[in-house]
């Protein structure tokens, strides 16, 4: 009987521990998303990380895109803006790339003004 209720006394004290515990938790989970929103210059490295993953993924949506001439589009992240150079066929790619660009989860937008209409290859297949 004693000995159920030691055990009753430290379950009770443990769930008191973990309940204190989770507002604390909360707390240093906002407090670090507050350090998150820092300027450029003073990027982290999961945020270059973040925007390589970006970066890499839409190259990865180009390539498996039927219409989208993958290998002339040059694209780089920066704080989640995806910038697109190169040369594509027609104003329709353009417009395509930009559209497909643009659903890569993280990306903040687009910036299609370095992607220019010329004459480019026959999409690959």
């Amino acid at each position: 009987m004693r000995t159920s209720i030691i055990r009753h006394s430290l379950y009770a004290t443990t769930l008191m521990f973990v309940f204190a515990a989770t507002p604390l938790g909360q707390v240093m989970a906002q407090d670090a998303g507050a350090h998150m929103q820092q300027s450029s210059e003073n990027r982290t490295v999961p945020d270059k990380a973040a925007d390589a993953w970006i970066t890499t993924k839409v190259k990865s949506e180009f390539g498996t895109t039927k219409g989208i001439p993958a290998t002339d589009i040059s694209v780089s992240t920066h704080d989640g803006v995806v910038t697109l150079s190169g040369t594509v066929a027609s104003e329709a790619q353009k417009d395509h790339a930009e559209r497909v660009a643009q659903l890569v989860k993280g990306v903040k937008s687009v910036d299609s003004s370095g992607l220019t209409v010329g004459t480019a290859p026959p999409p690959e297949k």
